[in-house]
């Protein structure tokens, strides 16, 4: 029976914990949460960390602790974020990878993003998309718009394929300036996607989170979630943990007869170095 690959994001950079409290930003936290997760679907957790003040930082010495206790206490896949906050330069989101993740994130371009721009011009893609092939850290390519999905086929067509040979993609949907969270551009985003992509999921911000999970299980996609994108579960009730989500999106994965599948399948769908 097919399977649904369903990725947690419990952080992210964007969200305060005075304004969440829910929000894990301590190791602690991290923890508890990526164990809760596994138990109720998840393969793979895509980690934001934050410091001693909560803020969202990308201290090394924090972003490999962060991947060896996850490791220690669960079989999940650790992915870090190479993106940081949009404030972060690009040196220190490069030496993500020297905290030797299973899997990175890699956006394909800059976009507008809230009142803000998320800056990922083509020579710090292409220089992190090299060094993740360097280091056999498998990235997740993540893509905010049309022009990011053109851009993955320029990658792939110059640097060839990313490091375990399989191309895996999440479409972020929903982000004030990016693609709406809409089964139309879903389908339009799926339909350009390189011949090259083995596997790809599907994240909806906010109040698309359903629409865009629903949409990615009926097109054969898989499913990030979490409180980096998204803090209710309906109009007026918050989350309070990231499991719940995750709950949410299996039970939708196992109604769709693709139910979740394991950290083991998901190192073999994605190829991840064991």
């Amino acid at each position: 029976m097919a399977s649904t690959l369903i990725t947690v994001a419990p952080t992210g950079a964007e969200t305060a914990k005075a304004d969440c409290p829910a929000l894990p930003t301590t190791l602690d936290e991290l923890v508890e949460t990526a164990k809760r997760c596994e138990a109720a679907g998840a393969a793979m957790i895509h980690l934001h960390l934050r410091d001693g003040q909560h803020r969202p930082t990308l201290e090394l010495g924090r972003l490999s602790e962060s991947v060896a206790a996850v490791r220690e206490n669960t079989g999940l896949i650790v992915q870090l974020s190479t993106g940081g906050a949009v404030t972060d330069p690009y040196e220190n989101r490069l030496r993500v990878l020297d905290a030797a993740p299973d899997s990175c994130s890699l956006t394909m371009g800059t976009v507008n993003f809230g009142d803000d721009v998320f800056m990922n011009p083509w020579p710090f893609v292409t220089e992190l998309y090299q060094l993740s092939q360097e280091r056999e850290v498998v990235p997740e390519f993540e893509l905010f718009d049309l022009g990011h999905v053109a851009a993955l086929h320029r990658l792939l067509g110059k640097y060839g394929l990313p490091y375990g040979g399989r191309v895996h993609c999440d479409l972020v949907m929903g982000v004030p300036g990016g693609m709406p969270g809409t089964a139309d551009a879903l389908v339009a985003a799926v339909n350009a996607l390189p011949d090259a992509v083995t596997s790809w999921s599907a994240t909806g911000i906010g109040r698309t989170s359903l629409p865009v999970a629903l949409a990615a299980l009926s097109m054969g996609g898989n499913l990030r979630v979490g409180m980096e994108d998204t803090l209710t579960l309906a109009k007026g009730v918050p989350v309070t943990h990231n499991a719940e989500l995750v709950e949410r999106a299996a039970t939708l994965a196992t109604l769709a007869q693709r139910p979740p599948m394991s950290p083991d399948e998901a190192r073999d769908l994605l190829n991840v170095k064991r």
